[in-house]
């Protein structure tokens, strides 16, 4: 298949957002500033929507909440501080609406300890098209579970953004080609039927 007969089954197919809230959004991101991001998830899940797609957002409690993980680690970070108010509210330009699904993960992956794969599988979904900040983190850990669960993958690049450019280009140079295709929300919208 290339690019030019790139298509897209709504009926299988499910936006996955990641983290787009309060705090997360609030870093400052790159390679795409977070307004882009949530401009381009905003216009995603419009379609989804228009089209009775599924939409699921996906949100981070901070990882000092029950259940987080506490690795001793070089950087030092073993007791995370209080979660800021608000932190986790999702961002509302992304227009979040009542029928959209909600996960709240404790990890950094989706998949892990959540129903993502359940809700799913119990609608028939085989694709989704993933979005989110932040890129080599939460966005890729469920990109490496979402191949493991078997499914298909599509990496919108102008709708994930990391806090640092050089490791949001190594993502999608060195591993989203080896689990999926990368579009543009552009192709997206357009693959969508």
């Amino acid at each position: 298949m290339t690019i030019d007969d790139f298509r897209l089954e709504s009926r299988s197919t499910a936006l996955v957002l990641i983290d787009l809230q309060a705090g997360i959004a609030a870093l400052p991101v790159q390679p795409n500033s977070a307004a882009d991001v949530l401009a381009n998830a905003r216009t995603l899940a419009d379609r989804f929507r228009a089209l009775d797609a599924l939409v699921v957002l996906v949100k981070v409690a901070f990882p000092g909440a029950p259940g987080g993980l506490r690795p001793i680690t070089d950087t030092g970070q073993t007791q995370p501080a209080a979660e800021p108010a608000g932190w986790t509210d999702l961002c509302p330009e992304i227009g979040a609406q009542a029928s959209d699904v909600l996960i709240t993960k404790r990890q950094w992956g989706a998949f892990f300890g959540t129903e993502l794969d359940l809700q799913l599988r119990r609608r028939g979904i085989e694709t989704i098209v993933l979005g989110g900040i932040a890129t080599h983190v939460g966005v890729e850990s469920t990109a490496r579970a979402a191949f493991e669960h078997g499914y298909q993958q599509i990496f919108v690049e102008d709708a994930m953004s990391d806090l640092h450019a050089d490791t949001h280009e190594s993502t999608f140079r060195y591993v989203f080609p080896r689990i999926g295709r990368i579009r543009s929300t552009e192709q997206v919208i357009a693959a969508l039927v």
